[in-house]
């Protein structure tokens, strides 16, 4: 009768392992909650959600992570009383925990084993608007790299006429007219200058991967800030220590930081002044995955990138086009700095995100981690 026993448990023990370890391959937040609203169970896409531990999230009830009034909470009661699943579209979750609005398609069902006890499973809406926004990003980027081709040749080359014309007058004419020499030739060198800055759009070697140290990348970055342009922003650091490698090139991803870190210091010291703050962050976090067009692979992008500053936001009319060409802010700003950035992080396999509003605004970055034991090393990386 023991061993029989003895037996059932060890099954019982093989059966739960099995369904953690399926609820943990998920892609969508999955939670249950006991009859008295407890957190009972989160699997690991829930604690990237919730941005806490499954340990955490126990000692605390639903109420504490949804804003007051949500209608999670009113559908959990509603399952408790019919005993029957239900769906609701578009619920907002967002809260100051979690940085403004969130949508969610939110299904509850009830757990018939356990009385009172429901689970709840999310699926985040801005996931696929993100991954939609990728293509559009990378559709622009395309369309630059066409023009940059034809800009460099049809226009540049009768620039530098123009330019080598106006300066063999410059010699024979009086003072007033020499004004004008001079500012064909200014003229025509920021013309030349703005071209150079997109012929980058059309390079089209391939990236040479290798396994990349992002914190390395960011204290390179860093230094070179604090050492100019944000020479009087405060750093705040926080880096899980435990990062793998980016596959990649490193020269780009320091571009890449370097263009957001300048966009960051600029904001934050426009608006805070001596008070200007960035914050570094990185994460590991699993649950993103991204089709790679023409394959049925999918590659799961679990390295979050973020940059945050304390500047006035993104206006709300750009948000949606920021990282389209020639879209800017600055007065002086060509818009070019974000399409570069998107070109770059979508050939590397990523995706590039902006969360703004006052007081902070927030670049995210998703990259594939390196895989030693991975074949194919240059999976999600443009060749």
């Amino acid at each position: 009768m023991n061993n029989v026993l003895e037996q059932e448990e060890v099954v019982g023990s093989h059966r739960n392992a099995d369904t953690e370890a399926i609820l943990n391959a998920l892609p969508h937040p999955v939670i249950t909650v006991d009859a008295e609203n407890r957190i009972s169970y989160a699997n690991v896409a829930a604690e990237t959600f919730f941005h806490a531990g499954a340990s955490v999230l126990k000692r605390h009830r639903i109420d504490d992570y949804v804003p007051f009034g949500c209608p999670i909470l009113s559908l959990i009661s509603q399952v408790r009383t019919r005993q029957a699943p239900v769906t609701e579209y578009a619920v907002d979750l967002g809260t100051p925990r979690n940085g403004g609005e969130r949508l969610a398609d939110v299904q509850v069902a009830p757990v018939t084993d356990t009385p009172g006890t429901v689970l709840v499973i999310f699926q985040e809406r801005s996931i696929a608007r993100k991954i939609d926004r990728q293509l559009t990003h990378r559709g622009a980027a395309r369309s630059v790299s066409a023009m940059a081709a034809i800009l460099a040749h049809e226009i540049k080359n009768p620039l530098s006429g123009i330019r080598g014309a106006a300066q063999l007058l410059e010699p024979g004419v009086n003072d007033d007219d020499r004004v004008l020499t001079q500012l064909i030739c200014e003229e025509t060198d920021r013309i030349c200058t703005l071209v150079d800055r997109m012929e980058i759009f059309s390079d089209s070697r391939p990236i040479d991967p290798e396994p990349v140290n992002i914190h390395a990348v960011l204290g390179h970055v860093k230094t070179l800030a604090a050492s100019g342009f944000a020479v009087n922003v405060k750093f705040v650091e926080d880096y899980d220590p435990s990062l793998p490698p980016v596959l990649g090139g490193r020269d780009q991803l320091v571009q890449v930081f370097l263009n957001l870190l300048k966009n960051a210091a600029e904001a934050a010291i426009a608006e805070r002044g001596e008070n200007a703050e960035i914050v570094l962050s990185t994460a590991f976090r699993p649950g993103v995955r991204l089709s790679i067009s023409g394959t049925t692979n999918r590659v799961g992008l679990p390295l979050e990138i973020c940059i945050r500053d304390n500047g006035a936001g993104v206006p709300d009319d750009l948000k949606e086009h920021l990282f389209d060409p020639f879209v800017t802010t600055k007065m002086s700003g060509t818009g070019l700095g974000l399409a570069l950035v998107a070109k770059i992080i979508g050939d590397h396999g990523g995706i590039v995100e902006c969360e703004s509003g006052p007081p902070r605004t927030t670049f995210r970055i998703l990259l594939p981690m390196y895989d030693a034991g991975d074949s194919h090393k240059t999976q999600g990386v443009r060749t």
